[in-house]
């Protein structure tokens, strides 16, 4: 499970915030929808490094954040590849 640590709820996360995945850290670029279940969304939240000019992505579930939540990196153009990591902290 990963360690999730908040100066804000995740809700509010938003394009220009600090996110940090173990330690690095990078900008926040977009926050939305990715899937209206209902009674849940699934949800993403992109970044990028601005040192390395790398993109990511984390998803997860509205209403299980810490259950849920996912690391993917950007490879090439359009793919995203599920990445381990044990911190993340906005």
């Amino acid at each position: 499970m990963v360690e999730i640590k908040q100066s804000k709820s995740v809700d509010k996360v938003k394009k220009g915030d600090k996110i940090k995945v173990d330690g690095k850290e990078c900008e926040v670029d977009a926050h939305y929808v990715l899937i209206d279940h209902g009674t849940t969304k699934e949800m993403a939240i992109e970044f990028f490094d601005k040192k390395t000019d790398k993109d990511y992505q984390i998803r997860y579930f509205s209403d299980q954040v810490q259950d849920t939540l996912e690391f993917y990196e950007l490879q090439g153009e359009i793919m995203y590849v599920k990445k381990e990591c044990s911190k993340v902290e906005w």
